[in-house]
């Protein structure tokens, strides 16, 4: 643009000389100010196509730097992916893991727990649940009376008695307690434990011979009244059985 004003100038000075009354100060002045406004009119397009370029270069730039935002936003993501995922598959490993466990467990549980569990008994004509250590100590202390111990064995059914008073292995208990004790002549104990068995199960199948073992008891004690009665009770109650044919027996050897 300088170089074309100067143009103009060099132009109307030489044109000032040959055509004075062509070109005066005036015409001069608006041919400078034609070029300048033409220059003018051509410097507006271009400055404005610069910053059309400056502000597409800003886009450019903001553009770039949004991309690269997206960018490191789904790295993260990736990354956060990744470890949600590597988290997922730890947590499954632990649930398998603690389900493991928790089956073992219950097996464990569950096989402790068996041997504690009431069982089915069929004793003397009747049938109950007991829990196993009443069966262990019943079977302990009757083993020791059909071996002979018949001290140790009252020992231990009365122990049995005193722990389990609720049984359904009481009235065997009761029985065996009783003739344990007559075999060790501790009588009088004996015919407490033959009356409380006819009170606290009347049904007893093994009675009979109960009552037959409380008449000897009262034998050995020398009450021959109340042995003869026990006996005349039990030839009463229970005529058709083995102890009601030893009563009978029994009683024709006393007259």
């Amino acid at each position: 643009m300088k170089r074309l004003l100067s143009l103009a100038l060099m132009l109307a000075a030489w044109l000032q000389p040959a055509g004075a009354a062509l070109f005066e100060d005036q015409e001069a002045r608006r041919a400078i100010l034609d070029i300048r406004q033409r220059l003018d009119s051509q410097r507006a397009p271009t400055e404005s196509l610069n910053r059309e370029l400056k502000a597409l270069n800003e886009d450019n730039q903001q553009l770039r730097r949004a991309l690269l935002d997206l960018q490191a936003q789904i790295e993260t993501l990736r990354s956060e992916q990744s470890q949600l995922r590597g988290d997922r598959d730890l947590a499954l490993r632990e649930l398998s893991e603690t389900q493991r466990r928790f089956k073992d467990l219950a097996q464990s549980i569950e096989a402790r727990l068996r041997p504690l569990e009431p069982i089915t008994v069929s004793l003397d004509g009747v049938e109950f649940q007991a829990q196993p250590a009443e069966k262990r100590e019943y079977e302990g202390a009757l083993e020791r009376f059909r071996a002979g111990d018949f001290t140790p064995a009252a020992m231990a059914l009365a122990d049995f008695i005193r722990r389990f008073p609720q049984s359904g292995y009481i009235p065997s208990a009761l029985f065996w307690l009783g003739n344990a004790q007559y075999a060790t002549r501790d009588y009088k104990e004996a015919i407490q434990n033959f009356r409380t068995l006819s009170t606290a199960a009347p049904n007893f199948v093994r009675l009979p011979d109960a009552w037959l073992s409380l008449a000897n008891c009262q034998f050995e004690l020398k009450d021959v009244k109340a042995g003869r009665k026990t006996l005349e009770e039990l030839i009463k109650k229970y005529p058709q059985t083995e102890a009601g044919d030893a009563a009978r027996e029994r009683l024709s050897r006393l007259k």
